[in-house]
């Protein structure tokens, strides 16, 4: 992806509430499902994580994991807020 559309997929990010929260069962099979679902109707997709829900990992990896489960693409990490598209 280049440098253009990431930057505006991140802007156009700012705009949107967060869709999904992880809290402290963490990314459940559920969860994953529901993120599929979401990114499927809407391509961009803003996750709210507790810091419970890592498990004491670092929250990028975390968002990372998550991506890859997704089949989607990493475009933000800000603080426990990850941003996700297809």
């Amino acid at each position: 992806m280049d440098k253009e559309k990431l930057y505006q997929l991140k802007v156009e990010a700012t705009k949107i509430k967060p869709l999904i929260n992880i809290g402290k069962n963490g990314m459940t099979e559920s969860v994953v499902e529901e993120i599929k679902k979401q990114v499927k109707a809407n391509h961009l997709v803003k996750i709210k994580m507790l810091k419970t829900s890592v498990e004491g990992e670092d929250i990028k990896v975390s968002a990372e994991k998550l991506a890859e489960a997704t089949k989607t693409t990493l475009i933000d990490v800000r603080g426990s807020t990850v941003v996700l598209y297809k």
